[in-house]
């Protein structure tokens, strides 16, 4: 054999063995969000990935971007990869029943977060927000601002989203029974903060009269106050949802009123220490449906919170 070929058969082999020495035994959790471009579902995978690694786990993150089909295929490639865990915020309450279903069946344990499922007993947790309750605490906000009257339009999230139905009913739970408010304008945006500022310049043209806008979501809310700037009107008193930096910074500066904060990393980081605890006991010790509330960002709290968390400590935090 000619020095060369017995060289190059050396290398192969050593990498070969590095290879075996350098594998991962590390248990898998696989990660899927919505979307990693939306900083909220950014903030889910990232606190979820972080709280695993620092607990000992190997962490694949995806993203179905609201597509049931895609989170199809990401599960499919969770459970061929034999993953421990999955932690999801899954693409629809009723589409993502059987793909929860089927990961649960090859042994993985599911833990889902910010939006539930419609069935119970597959899923080991589902951890949400209550987003019943941040939308009162919003549009009681958002009625104060007002001062109890006057006209307002509403810019709602994406239509077949179960947490864009549930803030809209909360918002008008409140604001429907304050005789001086009337809504004359709502449109859904789907999340979008381009799309919120094409409505929103729509509606604006449309009811010169508008004095307030209330929006399921802080990208929207974004998009609608970078509208009324651009309009040059003033005195439009808007309110998101989620608790975002971008909102808060925005909040700040006195061009957004209030926001709801979804605490997204909280959340995160509770599924993946209930998947430990589950992995290593068998048990997360919590019941399976865990609802978490939101607090109320406005001006006089707002540096309380940044990356979709709130900075000082509370009770929830203290339980961990």
């Amino acid at each position: 054999m000619k020095p060369r070929t017995k060289h190059l058969l050396g290398l192969a082999l050593l990498v070969m063995l590095t290879g075996c020495r350098a594998r991962d035994t590390r248990k898998l959790v696989a990660i899927i969000v919505p979307s990693q471009d939306n900083p909220y579902f950014a903030a889910e995978a990232n606190a979820a990935a972080q709280r695993a690694t620092e607990l000992g786990y190997r962490v694949r993150v995806d993203s179905h971007n609201d597509d049931a089909y895609r989170q199809d295929n990401l599960i499919d490639v969770a459970i061929a990869s034999n993953a421990a865990v999955l932690i999801l915020d899954n693409a629809g309450t009723d589409a993502s029943i059987s793909a929860v279903r089927r990961a649960a069946k090859a042994g993985i344990a599911c833990f889902l977060i910010d939006r539930e499922i419609a069935a119970k007993g597959i899923a080991k947790a589902q951890i949400i927000s209550d987003n019943d309750q941040g939308a009162r605490l919003v549009a009681a906000e958002f009625a104060r601002a007002l001062n109890l009257k006057g006209n307002y339009a509403e810019l709602l999230g994406r239509e077949s989203d179960t947490n864009a139905q549930v803030r809209t009913k909360g918002f008008h739970a409140v604001l429907d029974h304050d005789p001086g408010l009337t809504l004359v304008a709502a449109q859904s945006a789907n999340w979008s903060q381009a799309e919120a500022f094409e409505k929103t310049e729509t509606m604006l043209q449309a009811h010169g009269d508008i004095d307030g806008i209330i929006a399921g979501n802080d990208t929207m809310a974004l998009g609608a106050a970078a509208a009324v700037k651009s309009s040059g009107r003033t005195g439009i008193k808007i309110v998101g949802f989620d608790g975002s930096p971008d909102a808060i910074a925005a909040i700040t500066r006195g061009e957004i009123q209030a926001t709801a904060l979804q605490p997204a990393v909280l959340i995160s980081r509770m599924a993946m220490d209930e998947a430990d605890r589950f992995l290593k006991t068998g048990s997360t010790g919590e019941p399976e449906m865990q609802v978490i509330p939101c607090d109320l960002v406005t001006k006089a709290n707002a540096a309380d919170y940044a990356g979709f968390e709130r900075i000082t400590k509370n009770a929830i935090e203290e339980k961990q």
